[in-house]
C-alpha cells in the first residue's frame, strides 16, 4: 500500500510565490523585473533536476531490490 504524499503546504507556498513575483513584474525597477525572470528560470531548473533525482533514485532502489533477491 502506498499513501500519496499530502503536498498542500507546499502547493500554497509555490502559489504564493508565483502571486508575489507576478506583482514583482510590474515594478518599476527594471533590475526587479529582470530578477522575476531569473527567479522563475531558477525555480524551473530546481523542479527538472529534484525531477531526475528522484528517477534516479527509483532506479538505484529497483536495483538495490534485485540485488538484494539474488543474494537470499
Amino acid at each position: 500500500m502506498f499513501i500519496k504524499e499530502d503536498n498542500t503546504y507546499n502547493d500554497i507556498r509555490e502559489k504564493s510565490l508565483l502571486q508575489w513575483l507576478e506583482e514583482m513584474e510590474q515594478h518599476e525597477d527594471i533590475a526587479v523585473r529582470g530578477g522575476v525572470k531569473l527567479c522563475r528560470e531558477y525555480m524551473q531548473y530546481l523542479k527538472d533536476r529534484n525531477q531526475k533525482l528522484e528517477e534516479e533514485n527509483e532506479l538505484k532502489n529497483c536495483y538495490l531490490k534485485k540485488m538484494s533477491r539474488k543474494r537470499n
